[in-house]
């Protein structure tokens, strides 16, 4: 089965086609972070019209590429929800019409669950079932996965998210946007010792996360420093990045390893955007193997949001029997709120 996929829950533009036999056989992203940049963060409505403009040419691209045409394809999936609600409408409208003029099935798809399948993509691909860290801009979870759509929330965040934490300490330190890789990348020039920042929840007794106190702590430490001389030097700039990021990483790692140990599995899977973090990886992979357990990640330019994930993730919920196919049923909705414990291993409707 033939199915393509679309991705518009927020600032980039996927496409792509997967296989239920051969799996991903092409895909297109078009990232909107330069048209954002100039206002500092996701503008709505320019990021819908920007969706509007670029799905079409990247769909002609993405079946070129794979060597395809339309009338090959067996089904449409597209991101229904969490996100941008009118983002979220480009994707879902332009698949639902295509799969109305072709008489396809639609396929909604979580977003999340999209992440969360990601790193399947990979080689070695991970075997159910594992503990899932979803990790990104706008959430950061715990998972227990037994199989698609067996999914168990463990822990979440009580606040901002891991990818909030990073954009908002990279606005403090008067960085760009995106701030998260604009961070890491001024953190490799600092020392995560030279500060003292705190690492929320990292020892309470459950598996949630808490990052809004850590973003304080950020603004707080540089106005003492900015009290103490008048300003922040290049070299404390780098300090406070490094420390700030080594904060985030080390709570990030150890409720993912309480995880896996209350969980009694030793598989972890890390999806996300803030998946693709360096030093994050090298942490994992570290303590995870003192647990002689695995850990996997999607492959980097699959970290992002992406059409590759949407369609994957509806070619396996097609195979474990749990969407339905109907060609007939043309209603639809969009979900911006949106949990993935609500994702049900029932057939979709």
């Amino acid at each position: 089965m033939i199915i393509l996929g679309y991705e518009s829950s927020c600032d980039e533009t996927g496409v792509a086609v997967v296989s239920t036999q051969h799996g991903l056989l092409a895909h297109r992203l078009h990232s909107q972070i330069a048209m954002h940049r100039e206002y500092g963060g996701v503008v709505p409505e320019l990021a819908s019209r920007d969706h509007i403009q670029r799905v079409l040419p990247l769909t002609r691209e993405t079946l070129q590429a794979a060597g395809l045409t339309l009338d090959q394809v067996d089904a449409i999936a597209y991101t229904a929800g969490p996100g941008l609600a009118g983002a979220l409408l480009v994707g879902a409208s332009v698949a639902r019409s295509m799969a109305w003029a072709l008489q396809l099935p639609a396929i909604p798809v979580h977003h999340l669950e999209g992440h969360l399948l990601s790193p399947l993509l990979a080689e070695p691909a991970p075997a159910f079932p594992f503990v899932a860290l979803l990790v990104s801009g706008g959430h950061t979870q715990l998972m227990k996965v037994e199989g698609v759509g067996q999914y168990e929330l463990l822990g979440e965040t009580l606040d901002d998210a891991a990818g909030e934490a990073f954009d908002k300490s990279a606005k403090l330190l008067g960085l760009g946007y995106p701030g998260g890789p604009a961070l890491s990348n001024l953190a490799r020039q600092g020392r995560a010792d030279a500060f003292d920042l705190p690492r929320p929840m990292l020892h309470s007794p459950d598996l949630d996360f808490s990052f809004s106190g850590l973003k304080t702590a950020v603004l707080t430490r540089m106005k003492a420093l900015e009290r103490q001389a008048g300003g922040l030097s290049e070299t404390q700039r780098a300090d406070l990045a490094a420390a700030t990021e080594a904060a985030i990483v080390d709570v990030l790692a150890g409720k993912a390893i309480k995880a896996l140990k209350r969980s009694r599995l030793n598989r972890l899977v890390v999806a996300g955007g803030v998946g693709a973090n360096g030093p994050l990886r090298k942490k994992l992979l570290d303590a995870v193997r003192l647990m002689n357990g695995e850990v996997f990640f999607p492959p980097l330019d699959l970290c992002t949001d992406n059409g590759a994930m949407i369609a994957y993730a509806a070619a396996m919920r097609v195979q474990a029997g749990l969407v339905n196919l109907d060609v007939n049923n043309h209603s639809f909705t969009v979900r911006p709120r949106w949990e993935l414990a609500e994702q049900s291993s029932t057939a979709a409707a």
